[in-house]
């Protein structure tokens, strides 16, 4: 990611109710969610949200789709990735101790929890 690019994704990142969508977009996952679901969950007006979402979308880190009547919005996960290697690529300067946390806060447990049975 060029720095341009990475300057214009954290200027949509540092306005609270883009930051909120993004969240919730990257909650939903990749098949995302309408934009009438997204203004109920953030409690946006529907001129308000299309606003930001425009915002996210010009700054590639949003998708939208047309899905019959509905406008379905979806994080652009290579975006974001992209953004986080910008940031962590010349992390460490050959101390990968310095790094370790923020590499640990990536790891994620996807799987559900085994239930047990009795």
């Amino acid at each position: 990611m060029e720095e341009e690019r990475a300057l214009a994704a954290f200027a949509a990142l540092s306005q609270e109710t883009r930051l909120r969508i993004v969240r919730l977009l990257i909650q939903a996952g990749p098949d995302g969610m309408a934009a009438g679901a997204i203004g109920e969950a953030i409690g946006a007006t529907t001129s308000r949200l299309s606003f930001h979402l425009t915002h996210l979308e010009h700054a590639g880190l949003i998708r939208s789709r047309r899905d019959g009547r509905f406008i379905i919005y979806a994080a652009l996960y290579p975006s974001f990735s992209a953004l986080i290697e910008f940031l962590m690529r010349d992390c460490c300067q050959g101390h990968p101790d310095i790094c370790a946390p923020a590499m640990a806060a990536l790891e994620c447990d996807c799987e559900p929890a085994a239930t047990e049975r009795a």
